[in-house]
């Protein structure tokens, strides 16, 4: 018996792990959420043990009971580090930003409301129905705190699956993210006192400010701590991924264990630092890995906590038809009140941001789903002896139904809903384009199927066969769009190719970091605008490179004109390599404007479309290269410094696509390449660093100035 306790739980994660894979496959076409499947089986489970089908096997019996009678905060501790930082870490930050305002609105004061409102609500249940004479406001505030809160869990696993809009779905998942820690921290605050036995006497405000202000702080420095560690470690990605995963339990279990503030909102700030601050600094196959890495860790943690949630709610849950229908009043009542607090804020959040849609407000409504972490903490309520045993029945019974009823209705009826109102209709212009680009693809496949049956050596194939693998005949649009509406769309693909070529000479290090993160920036301005603004609108990059008309003019001042020099090397170097980098960007984009004439896929009657791209495109050329050659001109010894930068950068390149080209020969094995490539990488920083020595010798320079005037005096 004492083998069995031993491997029970590992035997359980793997066949919770292969259940999952399993209908990972089943519902690959289908369109019921995968996180709904796995929540489904694991209420079938619970059932199925509580009502003793697995009587005959006291193995997976023991195993279930187990998975029932678990430790809520086991669940807090082995699951939230892992899916709030990969949520975190996932976020775009340009798109996050401009949705930070909106997603703070529905997270504070959006969720007070919804709390109060549901105390409201539950005080007048306890008022006109009998059996509910227990509850007090501080209860019924309670379980309006922790019901009130989405959770990221549900959310950011069903947005992944529906694919909606990037900009939509980072607010549902920034307001998940936010509100999740906002509505710990006011459960917390009426729970609290019946967790210790004792009443606390200071005041909710307060403690609510030190409890957000303390896990902020804590996640930030923390954050910065792991930061200045991993970028001074010139280790392998594994090494540096699992001091970023450390670090991120170590945060949560000091906020939350140790210091009694809110784990999730320092996991929140811990995740954000490092994707803001870290990511960047991060060598490019180092994010890459880490994303793989996480992707997989998440992947598991969601398989696991659905199905353990649905066993829990089976077994623990006592089912009454009386309660039946106050759980259905209560979760009408409570999509009414997720309505009615939008609505409420509806008019400054259009303002904020990207603003919000009325038939977005609708979707965020009915996207309010509850999971894992509102089910943690009615388990919490339901193991306190302190709060009365109705009370604790209660609050599971209405949390385990809420939790079903959103994951088993909302979250399927979502895609639908998303269709009905519109939000994922396709432009005409892009379904244009999607066609020719499948015409094109199956014309190919024809022609090539052509040849095939015509070699000797293929001769007796099944060619029936052979031919219904092809890509299926696709459907021309019966609206043909006007060049008006084929424009932004071409103009997407072009930021999408300058987007891909941006990528690439980073990674080749042709450009540095900062000045790929202003380019990737410049390139989020204009996607903001969906294609509708021409593509020499690029505001914040020549306004950059202008500023150096300013140093231009401090260069003529007599006593500046000797740390100035300092200053413009550094300065110069960023702002040449931008116009380098700017330029190789544009010419990327004329050879797919000169791809897509040569195609199929944009027709003679929309050349004139192309023509336009072309000017927008050449404007930007010209421009740049009249500011790179006046840059020549005024500072002819920084240019020649950032000349000498750029001419290594560029030979450092040149030897790792060497080493990456012997490799795809076979010539060099991986293994072999690492140390060479590594070399590279410690040449690479060390040009990159090399500038802030400027800086470093400017500040010394400075000090030498100031300490010579005090000896003077």
């Amino acid at each position: 018996m004492e083998e069995y306790t031993f491997l029970a739980p590992l035997l359980l994660t793997i066949g919770g792990l292969i259940i999952g894979a399993i209908l990972k496959s089943l519902l690959k076409h289908s369109r019921l959420p995968y996180t709904v499947g796995l929540f489904a089986i694991g209420i079938i489970l619970g059932v199925m043990n509580r009502t003793g089908v697995f009587q005959s096997l006291p193995e997976l019996h023991d195993a279930v009971s187990s998975v029932a009678n678990i430790n809520p905060d086991l669940i807090l501790y082995l699951f939230l580090p892992i899916l709030i930082f990969d949520a975190a870490y996932e976020l775009n930050l340009h798109i996050f930003k401009k949705t930070l305002a909106n997603a703070t609105l529905l997270a504070a004061p959006g969720l007070i409301i919804c709390m109060l409102l549901t105390g409201a609500l539950m005080m007048g249940v306890a008022t006109f129905i009998p059996g509910f004479e227990s509850w007090t406001w501080a209860f019924a505030l309670m379980f309006g705190a922790l019901i009130s809160a989405t959770d990221p869990v549900a959310v950011v696993a069903l947005l992944h699956e529906l694919k909606t809009s990037k900009r939509f779905s980072t607010l549902v998942d920034a307001e998940s993210l936010l509100n999740d820690g906002t509505g710990i921290v006011c459960f917390m605050l009426f729970f609290g006192a019946y967790a210790a036995g004792e009443a606390t006497h200071a005041s909710p405000v307060i403690t609510f400010i030190r409890e957000v202000g303390l896990s902020t702080l804590l996640g930030f420095l923390l954050a910065r701590i792991v930061i200045w560690f991993i970028t001074r470690i010139n280790s392998e990605e594994m090494v540096q991924n699992s001091v970023i995963i450390l670090a991120a339990y170590l945060t949560f279990i000091l906020s939350q264990y140790y210091l009694g503030v809110s784990g999730v909102i320092a996991l929140v700030a811990f995740g954000l630092t490092v994707t803001y601050v870290g990511k960047p600094r991060l060598k490019p196959q180092v994010n890459t890995f880490m994303e793989h890495f996480w992707e997989l860790l998440t992947y598991i943690a969601n398989t696991l906590i659905f199905i353990l949630v649905g066993v829990v709610i089976a077994e623990k849950v006592d089912f009454s038809w009386g309660a039946l229908g106050v759980l259905i009043l209560i979760y009408i009542a409570l999509n009414l009140i997720r309505f009615a607090m939008i609505m409420l804020l509806y008019p400054v959040m259009k303002r904020l941001g990207y603003g919000l849609t009325k038939r977005e407000s609708a979707i965020l409504t009915w996207g309010g789903l509850r999971g894992a972490l509102a089910m943690t903490l009615a388990l919490m309520v339901s193991y306190t002896p302190a709060i009365p045993e109705d009370i604790r029945s209660q609050v599971l019974f209405f949390t385990a139904g809420i939790v079903t009823l959103t994951l088993c209705i909302n979250a399927t009826t979502m895609r639908a809903l998303l269709n009905r109102l519109g939000l994922t209709h396709v432009p005409s212009a892009r379904t244009m384009l999607a066609y020719r680009i499948e015409k094109s693809i199956r014309d190919n496949s024809e022609k090539y199927l052509e040849g095939l049956k015509k070699r000797d050596a293929l001769e007796g194939a099944n060619w029936h066969k052979v031919e219904s693998y092809m890509t299926a005949q696709p459907q021309e649009p019966a609206k043909n769009p006007q060049n008006k509406a084929m424009l932004p769309e071409i103009r997407l693909r072009v930021l999408d190719k300058e987007k891909a070529i941006c990528r690439e000479i980073y990674e080749e290090g042709v450009i540095s970091k900062p000045v790929f993160l202003r380019l990737m920036n410049s390139l989020d301005e204009l996607y903001d605008h969906d294609g509708n603004y021409p593509l020499n609108v690029r505001t914040s990059i020549f306004k950059f490179c202008q500023r150096t008309d300013l140093l231009n003019t401090l260069r003529n001042i007599p006593y500046l004109q000797n740390w100035m020099t300092f200053y413009f090397r550094e300065r110069i170097t960023v702002v040449y390599d931008l116009g380098r980098g700017f330029i190789i960007l544009q010419k990327g984009s004329l050879k797919l404007l000169d791809d897509l004439r040569a195609s199929e896929w944009v027709t003679g009657e929309q050349d004139s479309v192309l023509d336009t791209l072309r000017e927008e495109i050449n404007d930007n050329i010209n421009r740049m290269s009249a500011f790179i050659n006046n840059l020549a001109d005024n500072f002819p010894k920084a240019y020649g410094h950032a000349l000498t930068i750029k001419s290594i950068r560029m030979l450092l390149s040149n030897e790792r696509r060497t080493v990456k080209q012997l490799i795809n020969n076979g010539m060099l094995s991986e293994k072999d390449a690492e140390r060479l490539l590594d070399d590279i990488d410690e040449r690479t920083d060390e040009i990159n660093s090399f500038s802030h020595t400027f800086t470093a010798s400017f500040l010394r320079w400075l000090f030498f100035i100031k300490k010579k005037k005090v000896y003077r005096n």
